[in-house]
Formats: C-alpha cells, structure tokens, sequence
C-alpha cells in the first residue's frame, strides 16, 4: 500500500468524499501517536458547495488551485503550539504529532481508494484570519483528498532504505 500511494497532480472533479469517508478519515488521523498522549492536532474540513469550502478556497495559492479544488475535500491542519494567550510553548512536538496524525488520514485515504495531497501552497495570514484559530492554534498546511483522476505517471523514486540509517553527520568512531 505504501510503495502505491502517491499524491494525485489531479483529482475527478466528478469524485465525491461522502460523510461516512470523512468519519473514517478522522478516526484514522485521531488514532495517531503524540507526545504525552496530548494529540495537539485539529482539522477543519469542507467540501465543494459547502459554505466553509467558499472561505478557504479564495486563499489557495493559484499553483494549488489549478488542481486542489477539483478534490471532493479539502482539509485545513492545525496544530495546538502554544498555551492559549501568551508565547508558552504548549508542545516542540505538536507540528511533529500533527504530522503524524495526516499520515495516518493520508494511509486511510490510501486504504479507501482516495488520494491526499498534502502542500502549503497558501496565503497562510489570509486563512488564519479568515478560520480565526482559537488561542494557541496555528495553521499548518493542507489536505486536498479524492478520487485521483489518475495513477501518476511519473516514475517514483525514493532513497534505499539503507541511506536511512546512515545519517548526515559523523559517527563518533570516523571523526
């Protein structure tokens, strides 16, 4: 499943993200690992048609709009990084544990015959001020998920494994 997925340059406008699809993403992404269990993540989600849909798609970058408004969902993250009111770090992990939780949405879309695209290709201040965060929120990215209009064509290559575990510094034993 993992060598399959891939994130869709394009999506069937015609493909709808029904609710139950939307549970299941949300189940999924709420079961991810966090530090101290504090699951500092939260979604704001919205379909084409829906009045939520109409506030976030002005604030996509054109890049982003070419392809991500074809999507039947799109999802906002937010990560929980400060104790609301003042510039107390809430959690160093949060972006880290929000992180983890879109790839546990991103698999289940993968598990259900969906795409996820993941970017940042957005005005960041502009969609801040229009979701108004609750104190201690912070925008992070967003998710365009549906049906691919089709696999990729490009080839996918990713770095042996083995590169993985040889870091980009030096081992004590070498310098």
């Amino acid at each position: 499943m993992l060598a399959g997925r891939f994130s869709p340059a394009r999506f069937d406008p015609a493909g709808k993200v029904d609710d139950r699809a939307v549970e299941l993403l949300l189940e999924a992404a709420r079961w991810a690992p966090s530090a101290g269990n504090s699951q500092p993540w939260a979604y704001v989600v919205c379909r084409p048609g829906e009045p939520r849909y109409e506030r976030i798609v002005p604030h996509l970058a054109p890049s982003s709009a070419r392809w991500a408004t074809d999507a039947g969902l799109l999802v906002v993250t937010l990560a929980h990084r400060f104790v609301g009111g003042s510039e107390v770090q809430y959690s160093e992990f949060a972006d880290y544990d929000l992180g983890q939780s879109v790839a546990h949405l991103t698999l289940q879309a993968e598990a259900m015959g969906l795409g996820a695209h993941q970017f940042r290709a957005f005005d960041l201040a502009a969609l801040t001020a229009e979701l108004r965060p609750n104190p201690g929120w912070s925008v992070v990215t967003m998710i365009a998920v549906g049906v691919p209009a089709a696999a990729s064509d490009r080839p996918r290559t990713r770095r042996p494994a083995a590169d993985l575990r040889d870091a980009p510094w030096a081992p004590a034993d070498q310098e």
